[in-house]
């Protein structure tokens, strides 16, 4: 099945690898934020709300890819950036100040803990939206 114009629909190819990946980084970073915070909320309660955060801005960018229509690509388009500079801006300061972190986020060192998938995947995604909605 295909998208408007014959594009192909973002459940395929490299869409449907974003969809997948940012799915399973939904669960994770909400999963892990939701204990975090039900368990230890004051050890590191910026730390674990950041994470949260994290987990909702997966969860939008995963229904964004995976929907249709010009406002899920919306959603996508402003989740993907949100969490391009989430990462960065939480990378930064993670390093610059680990005091302030004293358990790490999804999104610490640049998203090390997670083999630096935090910090590829927005740029992906971005790149995915750019070339498809050029395609349109």
């Amino acid at each position: 099945m295909s998208g408007p114009a014959g594009a192909p629909p973002r459940t395929m190819g490299l869409g449907r690898a974003l969809v997948a990946l940012y799915a399973v980084f939904a669960v994770a970073a909400v999963s892990r934020a939701g204990v975090q915070i039900a368990t230890d909320f004051e050890a590191a309660p910026l730390a674990y709300l950041l994470s949260a955060f994290s987990g909702v801005v997966y969860v939008l960018a995963t229904l964004g890819l995976a929907r249709t229509g010009a406002r899920w690509r919306r959603v996508a388009w402003a989740a993907c950036s949100v969490e391009l500079v989430g990462v960065i801006t939480v990378g930064f300061l993670s390093l610059a100040d680990p005091q302030a972190f004293p358990d790490s986020t999804v999104w610490s060192g640049f998203g090390s803990g997670y083999v630096y998938v935090p910090l590829v995947l927005p740029v992906l995604g971005l790149v995915y939206l750019r070339r498809e909605s050029r395609r349109r």
